[in-house]
């Protein structure tokens, strides 16, 4: 919210802030579970915590980007950008770092099938989301990202059989009321603060044209 309103010029509501501080609250419980609060495990919580948060404040930042981008520019062509610069730096990351481990993969249909879903499950985020933040924005995409723990819960009950901590099924409560309330107020200060930066671009052009013409 502090990076969309800086950068963006974001208007937000009362409302929205309670909404976003009940979804870190529900992110809050998760670190309390993993640090053992809720009876869960793990040799260095506070280690993975700050790489979490690292990696959150790195992605916060990209999506408020793209919003950006998609916001000022023509979306086709922003997924257009990302497509190119996307193979661009996934293809030098793979030739610098992954080379040797890619060519001793031992192929395999599962191995082939894996690698097809996660393609085509790649190509559809980055597909959808750039449309995505253009109309709801980068906060409430990067809160709605707070609900992922609900699959990490599923799949590690159904597929693993293993026990999930209490605070897990609280955040997941927590993020998803304060998803609630926040989207009751999305999209309109968001949306109007951009069509008056627009339309007050569009009436300096027609300014300095008609200035031209009278010349």
């Amino acid at each position: 919210m502090i990076l969309t309103w800086i950068v963006l010029g974001t208007r937000y509501s009362i409302r929205q802030f309670f909404g976003a501080a009940l979804c870190v609250g529900g992110l809050a419980s998760v670190f309390l579970s993993v640090a053992g609060w809720g009876g869960g495990e793990g040799s260095k919580p506070l280690l993975g915590d700050t790489l979490v948060m690292a990696g959150t404040l790195f992605v916060a930042m990209g999506n408020v980007g793209e919003e950006f981008c998609v916001k000022k520019k023509d979306t086709v062509e922003v997924v257009a950008m990302i497509g190119v610069f996307g193979l661009l730096v996934c293809g030098c990351e793979i030739y610098i770092l992954e080379l040797e481990t890619l060519t001793s993969i031992k192929w395999s249909p599962d191995i082939v099938l894996g690698f097809a879903g996660h393609a085509v499950a790649t190509f559809l985020i980055y597909t959808l989301l750039p449309f995505f933040l253009k109309i709801s924005g980068a906060t409430m995409f990067n809160l709605s990202l707070l609900t992922s723990d609900l699959w990490a819960v599923v799949i590690r009950i159904y597929f693993y059989h293993q026990k999930v901590d209490w605070l897990y099924y609280l955040s997941f409560a927590t993020v998803a009321i304060g998803l609630i309330i926040y989207s009751k107020d999305d999209g309109g200060s968001n949306i109007a603060a951009f069509e008056d930066q627009n339309l007050n671009a569009h009436y300096q052009e027609l300014s300095e044209g008609s200035g031209g013409c009278r010349n």
